[in-house]
């Protein structure tokens, strides 16, 4: 195609050429007002010289009619996998492709929005959540001119999450026609969690608000179950559309998993939106230890000044500064301005503390056998002891002859050794998450410095972690009950934390020792825990076997498969999965003792907005299509995965691109130009004729004019 035009090269500055036109202008105005002959002519000379100062050219210019661009988004988001909705998107992308075709001078720009992976990124930034088509529909069209935009043909459920306020937001300058998928009157329940606490104090309540939503139900009071950690906890009935309130008890620390599970309704589009996730972060509340010392020792400075460093610690100490042996006639009411209040700490409020621990503490008749009692009851109810073995441990007045020798798990021979040794962690130590990745425990020997006195003792049960001369049991780990015991058989640890010929890593084991006393997850023994970054899912066991067998995973939808993990590290093995759908994931392994161990793990959102509208409308989409002169309608038939599908048609510009039966696509007659060639029109021959033409007629006229007056 050829298109001829008209371009101006000025040969002096734009006012240079205004001052002559001025000046020619009031030349040609005083020559027609005094009526001479020639006026004209003289207009013509003027016009003639502007215009060869102006450097006129003509431009021809060979230009190629573009292509329409129809832009088709199809919507490949998780909604679109309910029921009939993927088929009839499928087929809608086939006959669209044929309609367009048929139709000529279209380029068909597809863009699917909704499949990406959820980046880590994102994950971590809380986005990417929803269905966005506009921004997938901004990306694919980046390379093109929105001059050339015919249409944009959005193949979608309707729910979409990123719709602009207006068409100038959208940057569109073409139709916009919405064929949503799905079917008329579908029927969903889901929940919203309307209030959900991200921290919880360990051993209280924290409240959720949910409301119940339902679309075309029948509005009755909904079953609603409540699980922690996977276990069932309580169920409550909800209205619909009313919010109801629901306290949790929190029975650890770390992370909770927390679900609430609405009953199903009947020919529900899907129940994966029925389950709400909240992930509660347990925390303590002011620590509460005991530290009962039987008489000054450097160990007991070390131990005061670790759990005072700790602010959430709170710390009774109890230190015997003078055993009944010890008799100098001295008042008991100038020993102490008060006493110390055992009958309260060992009887009605020993529930209060998480952590007891003797240091290098007999049995001197201080505290009566009811008070050892009580401490064997604290135990095995679940709470934490923790002993420090000294010289008087295998002595008759030692811990070992009081009543809480039933929970004691190694037993005292009556031989200490009193000769520099090397701890060193034992061969289930190397595999014990208290003592597995201790700092300088990976040499050999570890590079920690001797210790120099040791309590013989016969290992009954629990773990022995750390051995120390001769292999014999330095530090044992147990279970009591639905308690704990931590046994360790010597005074010397505190040469570690004073640094003595490079020290060791008191604080380390000291802390994880304490830790796992109080049952915190990271430091179970036998322990499955996943966590998510993306679709990534990472899996971990914790184990003292040598092996494990595969993991098995339930997804959101119900789709089962098995992970298999590799060793790590010793009494550590890592997997991983790639996450195909978002949701809540459940984990489970039988360990040794063929005690079935679970984890959960939420993939992406803990409630996607993805599955909080999953009903398919026509409404949300509208105002927007409509603005811009297209439209948005049903293409499924009453069921199945049957489309009706309207024509397409090409239109000139026209405030309307739609009608019942059919959708246009605007004829842009876009073009780029090829070739172009400049001819000039005010200098060479033809130029220089025309103006000495004109200046030769003027002076003629002129002249013939002045002989006949």
């Amino acid at each position: 195609m050829t298109q001829f035009s008209l371009a101006f090269a000025p040969l002096a500055p734009l006012w240079l050429l205004g001052v002559f036109a001025a000046l020619a202008l009031a030349a040609v105005a005083a020559a027609l007002i005094l009526r001479r002959r020639g006026a004209l002519l003289r207009a013509l000379v003027f016009t003639l010289l502007l215009g060869a100062l102006s450097g006129p050219s003509l431009v021809e210019e060979q230009r190629e009619n573009l292509h329409d661009v129809v832009a088709v988004v199809l919507d490949r988001s998780a909604s679109q996998d309910f029921g009939d909705r993927r088929a009839q998107t499928d087929a809608a992308r086939d006959a669209l492709d044929r309609q367009l075709k048929a139709l000529g001078d279209v380029d068909i720009r597809l863009i699917e929005a909704g499949a990406a992976p959820l980046s880590a990124e994102l994950a971590d930034a809380g986005q990417g959540d929803g269905t966005r088509l506009f921004a997938a529909l901004n990306a694919g069209l980046a390379d093109v001119a929105s001059e050339r935009l015919g249409a944009v043909i959005m193949v979608t459920d309707g729910v979409v999450h990123d719709i602009p306020s207006s068409l100038a937001g959208a940057n569109l300058r073409a139709p916009l026609h919405v064929l949503v998928t799905g079917h008329e009157g579908e029927r969903d329940r889901h929940i919203v969690l309307v209030e959900a606490p991200r921290f919880g104090l360990i051993g209280k309540e924290v409240a959720f608000t949910l409301k119940v939503e339902e679309t075309n139900g029948p509005g009755d009071p909904v079953a609603v179950t409540v699980k922690r950690d996977g276990a069932v906890t309580t169920r409550v009935l909800a209205r619909p559309g009313e919010p109801v309130k629901i306290p949790v008890r929190l029975d650890h620390g770390g992370q909770n998993v927390l679900e609430f599970d609405a009953e199903p309704m009947a020919d529900e589009l899907t129940l994966v939106n029925n389950k709400a996730v909240a992930t509660v972060e347990g925390v303590r509340d002011h620590l509460k230890v005991l530290l009962v010392s039987g008489e000054p020792n450097p160990g007991e400075r070390a131990w005061r000044n670790l759990l005072k460093a700790d602010a959430n610690v709170e710390l009774v100490h109890f230190t015997i500064l003078r055993p009944p042996e010890k008799q100098d006639g001295t008042p008991i009411r100038e020993l102490a301005l008060i006493a110390f209040p055992t009958a309260e700490l060992f009887g009605a409020r020993i529930g209060d503390f998480d952590l007891i621990l003797f240091d290098r503490y007999s049995n001197m008749g201080l505290l009566p056998p009811a008070y050892f009692d009580n401490i064997v009851r604290y135990v095995r109810d679940g709470g934490a002891l923790a002993i420090v073995a000294g010289p008087n441990f295998a002595q008759p007045d030692g811990l070992y002859y009081t009543p809480i020798g039933k929970v004691i798990p190694a037993r005292p021979t009556g031989e200490a050794i009193e000769t520099p040794f090397q701890p060193a962690l034992s061969q289930l130590g190397a595999r014990h998450p208290v003592t597995r990745d201790l700092p300088g425990a990976g040499a050999r020997p570890a590079v920690w410095s001797p210790w120099f006195r040791q309590e013989q003792a016969v290992f009954m049960r629990g773990a022995p972690v750390l051995e120390g001369d001769g292999g014999a049991p330095l530090l044992v780990l147990s279970r009591e009950g639905k308690g704990r015991v931590a046994l360790l058989l010597t005074d010397q640890s505190w040469l570690w934390s004073r640094g003595y010929r490079g020290g060791g890593p008191y604080d380390d084991l000291m802390r994880r020792m304490s830790h796992w006393l109080m049952k915190e997850p990271e430091l179970e023994e036998e322990f499955l825990h996943a966590t998510a970054r993306g679709r990534e899912v990472s899996v971990e066991r914790q184990t003292l076997a040598e092996t494990v067998a595969t993991v098995h995973v339930a997804a959101p939808s119900g789709k089962h498969f098995d992970v298999a993990l590799t060793q790590a590290a010793p009494g550590l093995f890592r997997g991983k999965l790639s996450a195909e759908e978002l949701g809540l994931y459940r984990l489970s392994q039988r360990d040794s003792a063929a005690v079935e161990l679970t984890a959960l793990v939420n993939v992406g959102p803990e409630n996607p907005l993805e599955y909080r509208e999953v009903v398919s409308t026509t409404e949300k989409l509208r105002p927007l299509a409509e603005a811009g002169g297209g439209s948005a309608r049903r293409i499924g038939e009453a069921s199945g995965s049957a489309i009706r599908l309207p024509r397409i048609v090409a239109m000139r510009d026209s405030p309307v691109y739609a009608g019942q039966d059919y959708i246009g696509v605007r004829r842009t007659g876009a073009s780029v130009a090829r070739g172009i060639r400049l001819a000039p029109l005010a200098v060479g021959l033809f130029g220089l004729l025309a103006l000495l033409g004109a200046l030769v007629g003027a002076w003629a006229w002129e002249g013939r004019r002045g002989r006949a007056g």
